[in-house]
This record gives C-alpha cells, sequence and structure tokens, in this order.
C-alpha cells in the first residue's frame, strides 16, 4: 500500500511558564495508507490531540513543532501560513471532538459547508451550487431532512446530527487524509454507530487514509486497521489491531485492555494503578516505570526505543504492518495476565468465572423474598414548564411519560437509552421527593406524595446522589474533609462523629486520610468522582443514585471507580439506581436493567435476561451497536443502525414511539403495522422467567430485520444482537 502520510520524529512544546518550553509530543513516528484507518489510543494527557492538531500545523500559540510531515511526499513542517490553510480543508480533512465549538454559532449549517467548497474547489462554484452540493452532503451523511439542517444554526442540531454535518464538510473537498479527534466521545451507542458508518461510507466514498483519535478500545478494535497506544508524549506500542489488542507486549497496553468492561460478560477489570506524569516531570527513563509492576533499574536510566517485537528494531514484518514496542520487558509481557499484571488493583465481580463460591450469576436480581424494596416506582410520568413568550401561552413539555422500577437493598438496577429518553429526570424525580403529576414514588415503604416536611427530612440521608460532573458539585472553596462531613454536620452528626467518619471514608473510597485538608482542583477527575461518592456514603444512605458516575472518565480510571462501586456493594450493599449510556457498564455492575425510549419503559429485567435474548427492537438496536474490544469477532457482528432521531415525550402522536425507526414495523404486513400505529404497546411479561417484559406489540414475533452492514435479512428472534 502507498502511503500518503508519513510523519518520523513529530515533536511539539508547548509554553510552561517559568519553565519555557516544555516537550509534550516527543518524537512520534506514523505512517498511513491510502484507505486505512489508524486509531490512536491512550488516556487524557497522552498527547494524541495535539499530535492530530500538529499534522495540519494547529500548535498553541507560542508552541514550536519539529520533525517532518510528509503528505504524499509533500513536507508540510515550516510551510508559511497561507500554503497550510490551502491544504487545510482541502487534501486534510479535520472532524473535531466538539463540533459545536468547531461550527460558527450565527451561521447557518449548510451556508459553512459551502463555503469550505467554495475557498477550495476551482473553477470556484457559486453560491447556490455549492449549497446544493452541501445539501446532498448533508444527506450522503445520514442527516434527516439535509434541507432543513443545512439551513438550520449549529445549536438547533442535535449532537449526533452536527458531528455528522463536521463530517460532511470535512469530506466535501475529498481530501487525501481525515483526522477525526474523538468524534464519538460523548455520544450515545446508537449515535455513535451512526457517526461511525458516516466515516466509513466518506472514506469509501473518497477513498482518504482516517487517522482515529479515541480512548475508546472498543472503538479501535472495531473500526482500525492498526492503532497506535500513546503515552506520556510518545508511541509506546503500535502494529496491526489484532496484534496490538490481543496480544499486547507493553504493559501499559495490557493494562488499558484489561480495564475495558465488555457488554456480553462480566471480566475482572484491572484498572492501571498511579497516573500519568505532567510534561514537564518526565525524567530520562521510561516514562511508564513509576507505575509498571516489571519495572527494573535501566527503565528508570534509559527510554526504551521503539522496536520490533522481538526487540530488534526492523524485524519481522516490515513497512506499516509490523509489530513494534518501545518497552524493555517485552519478552515477560506475553505470559502475563492483566489481573497477574496488577494484582492489587484487580476486582473480581459477582458472576465472574473467577468469583467466589456462591456469588449470584452474572446480572441476576435477588428474588422478591430474599431483600425488601428500597425504591418502587410506578406510573411515573414528569413534565417541564416552559415560560410564555411572544404571542404563545404557557405550556408543559412532558419528559417523562410512564416509568415503572424497583430497586432491592443490595441491588443495583440501570437505566439505559439515548439522550433524551428521561434517565435523568427520573432520577431527579426520586431525588427531589416532590409529588409527582402521575404515578407513584416509594422510598423506604413511604410515598413521597405524602411525605410530612420533617420525615422529608429525616429521609433526605438515606437518599444520596453522585452527580456526572463532580467538580461542578463541589465546593471549590472548601477542603475535602469539609466537603464529605457536610452531609453529616447537616444531620446534626456530633464532632466527635464526624471527625472519626471522614478519614474512614476517605480510605474507603481509595483516598488517602490526609487528602482531607486538600482542595477539589487538586485532584484529577477520577480522584474527584472518588471524594463525590465518599461525600454520598456519609450518611450511610440506603438508596444511592449515580447519574453517569464514569462517562467522562478515561478508560483506566472508569475501571478504577467500577471496582470501587463493586467493592462497595459487596462491603456495605446500599441499593443504587444507575444512569448510564454505557451498556459495559451496566453488563459490569448492574443486577437488574430498565430501557427507556421517548420517556416510556420498553423493557426491563435481569441484565443477563435482557442482554442474552433482547426482546424489544430497540434493545437489540443498542446491543449490536456497542463496539466490542474483540477484533477477531468483527467480521461476523451485525450492527443494526437506527435511522433518523429518538421522539421525545413531547412529540404527540399515536402509537409506538419508536415505530419510525422500528426495522420490526418496517418488515411488517399492513395489517400489523396498524397494531403499531394506533396504539401503545403495554409491558408484557416473558416467560420463563416472568420478570422480563418488553412493551413491544411483536416481542417475540419471527421478523426479518435489514443489516444496514451487510446487506442482508436476518430473522429477528433469532441469534445474539
Amino acid at each position: 500500500m502507498t502511503a500518503v502520510l508519513e510523519v518520523r520524529g513529530l515533536t511539539v512544546a508547548v509554553g510552561g511558564g517559568r519553565h519555557g518550553l516544555v516537550p509534550v509530543v516527543r518524537g512520534v513516528d506514523l505512517t498511513l495508507c491510502r484507505g486505512e484507518v489508524l486509531g490512536l489510543v491512550g488516556e487524557s494527557g497522552a498527547g494524541k490531540t495535539l499530535t492530530a492538531l500538529s499534522l495540519l500545523g494547529l500548535v498553541p500559540p507560542g508552541g514550536r513543532l519539529g520533525g517532518s510531515v510528509r503528505l504524499s511526499g509533500h513536507e508540510l513542517v515550516g510551510l508559511p501560513v497561507r500554503e497550510l490553510a490551502r491544504i487545510r480543508g482541502r487534501r486534510i480533512g479535520m472532524v473535531f471532538q466538539d463540533p459545536l465549538h468547531a461550527f460558527t454559532p450565527v451561521r447557518q449549517v449548510g451556508d459553512q459547508i459551502a463555503e469550505a467548497i467554495r475557498i477550495h474547489e476551482r473553477p470556484r462554484p457559486g453560491r447556490a451550487p455549492a449549497l446544493r452540493r452541501a445539501v446532498e452532503l448533508l444527506d450522503f451523511v445520514g442527516v434527516p431532512d439535509p434541507a432543513r439542517a443545512a439551513r438550520a444554526y449549529p445549536h438547533q442540531l442535535s449532537g449526533g446530527m452536527c458531528q455528522r454535518a463536521m463530517i460532511a464538510m470535512a469530506v466535501a473537498n475529498r481530501p487525501e487524509v481525515l483526522v477525526a479527534d474523538e468524534p464519538t466521545s460523548a455520544l450515545d451507542v446508537t449515535v455513535q454507530a451512526q457517526i461511525l458508518q458516516a466515516l466509513a461510507d466518506a472514506r469509501r466514498e473518497t477513498g482518504a487514509a482516517l487517522l482515529l483519535v479515541t480512548h475508546d478500545l472498543a472503538v479501535a478494535a472495531e473500526e482500525a486497521d492498526r492503532v497506535a497506544v500513546m503515552y506520556a508524549g510518545r508511541i509506546v506500542e503500535t502494529g496491526p489491531v489484532a496484534a496490538v489488542l490481543s496480544r499486547p507486549r507493553m504493559p501499559y497496553t495490557l493494562g488499558l485492555v484489561g480495564s475495558v468492561p465488555r457488554p456480553d460478560a462480566r471480566v475482572v477489570l484491572t484498572p492501571v494503578p498511579g497516573t500519568a506524569p505532567p510534561p514537564d516531570a518526565v525524567g530520562p527513563g521510561c516514562a511508564f516505570a513509576p507505575r509498571c509492576p516489571l519495572a527494573q533499574p535501566r527503565c528508570a536510566g534509559t527510554e526504551p526505543e521503539l522496536a520490533g517485537v522481538d526487540g530488534l528494531s526492523g524485524s519481522g514484518p516490515t513497512g506499516a504492518d509490523a509489530h513494534e514496542v518501545a518497552c524493555h520487558r517485552t519478552a515477560v509481557v506475553p505470559h502475563l495476565t492483566a489481573a497477574e499484571l496488577f494484582p492489587s488493583s484487580a476486582v473480581t465481580p459477582p458472576g465472574t468465572a473467577a468469583a467466589l463460591d456462591g456469588a449470584p450469576p452474572a446480572g441476576t436480581a435477588p428474588s422478591a423474598a430474599a431483600s425488601e424494596a428500597v425504591l418502587r416506582v410506578s406510573g411515573l410520568a414528569r413534565s417541564y414548564r416552559l415560560p410564555r413568550g411572544r404571542g404563545r401561552s404557557e405550556r408543559s413539555l412532558p419528559a417523562v411519560e410512564h416509568v415503572d422500577l424497583e430497586v432491592r437493598r443490595g441491588e443495583t438496577h440501570a437505566l439505559v437509552g439515548e439522550s433524551g429518553a428521561g434517565k435523568t429526570t427520573t432520577l431527579m424525580a426520586v431525588a427531589s421527593f416532590a409529588v409527582p403529576e402521575a404515578g407513584r414514588v416509594e422510598v423506604l415503604g413511604q410515598d413521597t406524595a405524602l411525605l410530612s416536611r420533617d420525615t422529608a427530612r429525616r429521609l433526605r440521608g438515606a437518599v444520596q446522589i453522585v452527580p456526572q460532573d463532580p467538580f461542578s458539585s463541589l465546593d471549590p472553596r472548601m477542603p475535602v474533609g469539609a466537603i464529605v462531613a457536610e452531609p453529616l454536620l447537616a444531620g446534626h452528626a456530633s464532632r466527635a462523629v464526624v471527625g472519626a467518619r471522614v478519614p474512614r471514608l476517605l480510605a474507603q473510597v481509595g483516598l488517602d486520610p490526609t487528602d482531607a485538608d486538600r482542595y477539589p482542583h487538586e485532584f484529577s477527575g477520577g480522584q474527584r468522582q472518588r471524594i463525590a461518592i465518599a461525600r454520598a456514603l456519609a450518611t450511610e444512605p440506603a438508596l444511592l443514585l449515580l447519574d453517569e458516575p464514569v462517562s467522562a472518565l478515561d478508560v483506566s480510571v472508569q475501571a478504577g471507580i467500577l471496582d470501587l462501586l463493586l467493592r462497595l456493594k459487596q462491603d456495605i450493599g446500599p441499593a443504587c439506581l444507575l444512569v448510564t449510556h454505557d451498556l459495559a457498564v451496566v453488563r459490569q455492575i448492574a443486577d437488574r436493567v430498565s430501557v427507556m425510549y421517548g420517556g416510556r419503559t420498553v423493557e426491563t429485567g435481569a441484565v443477563a435476561e435482557v442482554f442474552g435474548r433482547p426482546r424489544h427492537p430497540y434493545t437489540r438496536a443498542l446491543l449490536s451497536a456497542v463496539p466490542l474490544l474483540a477484533p477477531a469477532a468483527r467480521p461476523a457482528r451485525r450492527r443494526i443502525t437506527l435511522p433518523g432521531e429518538q421522539l421525545s415525550a413531547a412529540q404527540p402522536g399515536a402509537g409506538c414511539r419508536f415505530r419510525p425507526r422500528c426495522p420490526v414495523w418496517a418488515a411488517l404486513a399492513s395489517a400489523q403495522r396498524t397494531r403499531c400505529e394506533t396504539g401503545l404497546p403495554p409491558q408484557v411479561p416473558l416467560a420463563p422467567s416472568g420478570t422480563h417484559a418488553a412493551a413491544c406489540h411483536f416481542p417475540l414475533g419471527d421478523v426479518a430485520v435489514h443489516d444496514s452492514r451487510t446487506g442482508t435479512d436476518t430473522p429477528w428472534s433469532t441469534g445474539p444482537a
């Protein structure tokens, strides 16, 4: 294959204040061939994004770029800004992580795509032809109603539609290289599948090479041909995706792979202990040595060079297919598992093969007789009042229409679904103790609609919440010890009790008791999440509400938080209501799951039953869209890509809300379709357990479903998702 992009010895140094320029990217070598996908993975701060931006000459003000970047043989480093501007968008297209910040907010999306066409295309087209081309590009990347989307402003589009519009702009001039910086990092799994499909279509249409920057190893495993692992500004392992992720030879890579939860089975997670060094603290030796259990004296003194897996530079496969590692102990790693390499951090969740005898099977909920219900929600409805506008009376916006769930003591119940499904609204309705508009919420057997002020105050300590963004919920002016003590003081606990419990809580969540005197800004994201959990545990609650507790964390940090939650569940046993869009997290720590769509519960049951044999087509599509860290399974995977966007509870219409996107409904005869079009399906208990229920008129129908990836029709009721 012909190399279209060759990067050799790339360095980027940025201003470090009084320390001068600090090297952040330290000698990166990359090769991209035409039509291939290279995944660039690693923890936050490794230098992935800065590496990607530097390919286009985009470095921070005052930064210094070194090394060589050759695009089809032409050197880009050192080119004048005007010449680089002619290359950006024409020969190298960029898909930014946050399209809302990349688009100009005061111009319509279609105008911005048309502008990219008119700047680079010769002869220069007129405005009207360029706008028509922009609409065609939006349609190509799967934006519903592309003409309307072209007239919209960026804030009027959903996150997924905005990202697809960014892809349309990136491929508008048929570039030779596409650079995608975390294109799916904040998206739901179904929208993520749409974005990855749009990138694949764009690559096939243009023949461009794709540099995919991501912290999600499963996405890299499914989409990339080769993968490069970055740590502390350097490539520490690179090669074909199957070789690197299935047979890693670098301890850091092995630890990353061992940190990834799987949606198809509970596994022993092995978070990598410690944190990466800041750029100005990297020593002369291997940057990973302080965290590496295999480190020897020479690791601290000499930085290893990237070499073939047998230790000889240039040996083995040649060219882009070589498996290369920068490690002095590469001969030892193949004989170890991640749990053996990092034994102190490994946690065995109940239900895994390595679990203790007598542990419950994976994803099976406790029996009704085994534990009492801590939370019971039935028929919950919630809406938000919209303020009056010009010529518009006050109206309400429905967010949740009908939710039923039950959480028992010692059980973790997960709420899953796309953004806008009503998951967080349901969580907040429970946390607020407010009178629901419809339905009933019972906490510890007490109806929240009937609580007196004193009863509600006493019950408040029994229900605690861990927010999605802990930094926004931690008072920056208070030391951590005071933050953790606050719920205890609010409950009128004595100073002696507070003084004894705070150090114990910090130790319980994996922090040092001496951290009590430090402030939130001095901690990493994962450590701040641990502080939020410690504060929530201060009152020894019976119910813990977890709102996307790991969504913004790196894979290794995420594994550490999941490890903590599993240990707390085994040691303390509070009931947990978990809101998440990550189905792999659900499989790892939840006992039961409720799938929400358009403000309603569409399927519920034990995790093993729902994930093993989904009965609702939406659940099946969610599971099929989850990427797997199994490159060998990629050819056999069947992804069901849902068209369009989710209908919210605020959008009126008769019948099933999922119908416009449902592959089962599309395959039904017209007489059968009428049921879906006219009536909302009730929750139907399914044999054999009776606790697994789905709200679908055809939950067991043997209906052929069209597979967007293979172009074939598959029986709906057979085979795993």
